[in-house]
């Protein structure tokens, strides 16, 4: 399970929360608009950081600058 070695991997970029306004989820509780995540993979459609709550979490690109 390559996920579980994902917090430790190097950090490929940065990004900046840009706004946590969803219509489906509520993202409000594990980002913060302004900070800036360690981007540790990537896909298509998502980016994986490690939130405020300390783990690996997957978003939407369209969070973040």
């Amino acid at each position: 399970m390559l996920h579980n070695v994902w917090k430790d991997a190097p950090t490929i970029k940065t990004v900046t929360c840009k706004h946590t306004n969803a219509s489906k989820f509520s993202v409000s509780n594990v980002l913060t608009v302004g900070k800036t995540y360690e981007v540790k993979n990537e896909t298509e459609e998502f980016i994986f950081i490690l939130d405020n709550t300390g783990h690996i979490g997957g978003f939407y690109k369209e969070y973040f600058e």
